[in-house]
């Protein structure tokens, strides 16, 4: 399966957390790739449009508002050592990608409410789900780095991401796979004002201390492919 389209906009909204804190949250076979002695975790506010099968004119492609909760991972695949990121939870505004995850799309998806203002370099991003996960964040197009962040610099926190181009989302007993190909990767910097995640603000999974935010980056305007990769079923069938 091979899906194209253009994202209009995607926003990385960055965590560093507790590695000890996601190796006992992240299902077998997958690790914490670190930073620093971190884990890396985070939210993708991705806008899609055009969105159909490869080959097929864009038309009759669809676009949606989308979140993904995603922690950047590693595991072993035939004896090498794999990169990409585990996707606990997809949310999305499209009532066809609900209908379609888990089944043509891979990844199950949640319906959620979007509300989105974009103006002069700022964005106003928030979103509701249908179990209230809830997420939103204000932030704006800034040149200036984060000293405090475990990256070195955007170039190092740029690779990171690049590298991480597969995703695994849970269904049922198995994992899904998809790989992002993207023909022109760039990012640019946010600086975020405020920024709220139900997910990583509930404590039961992530306890006080253990989450702290990073940095937040833009893409506007890439067109990429997503490539299905079929089913992961277990450690021992890799």
């Amino acid at each position: 399966m091979k899906i194209q389209g253009l994202i209009d906009r995607r926003i990385l909204i960055n965590y560093q957390v507790d590695n000890v804190v996601l190796e006992n949250y992240l299902p077998k076979p997958f690790r914490p790739k670190l930073v620093n002695g971190k884990g890396v975790a985070g939210i993708c506010l991705i806008r899609l449009k055009e969105i159909r099968p490869k080959g097929l004119p864009k038309q009759i492609g669809i676009s949606s508002e989308n979140g993904a909760h995603r922690i950047a991972v590693e595991w072993h695949e035939n004896g090498r050592c794999k990169e990409g990121v585990f996707i606990p939870r997809r949310d999305t505004s499209s009532r066809l990608n609900v209908l379609a995850g888990g089944t043509i799309f891979p990844g199950v998806h949640h319906l959620a409410d979007f509300r989105v203002n974009e103006s002069n370099g700022n964005y106003n991003v928030t979103f509701s789900s249908d179990d209230k996960t809830s997420l939103s964040i204000e932030a704006s197009e800034t040149d200036n780095w984060n000293d405090q962040s475990i990256f070195e610099n955007l170039n190092s926190v740029s690779d990171f991401f690049a590298n991480g181009s597969i995703g695994y989302s849970p269904s049922k007993k198995n994992f899904d796979g998809l790989e992002l190909k993207v023909s022109n990767w760039k990012v640019s910097l946010l600086e975020v004002n405020k920024v709220r995640s139900s997910f990583f603000e509930d404590t039961s999974v992530f306890p006080e201390g253990s989450v702290k935010f990073d940095n937040a980056l833009l893409m506007r305007d890439v067109e990429h492919e997503w490539i299905g990769l079929g089913k992961m079923k277990s450690v021992h069938t890799l």
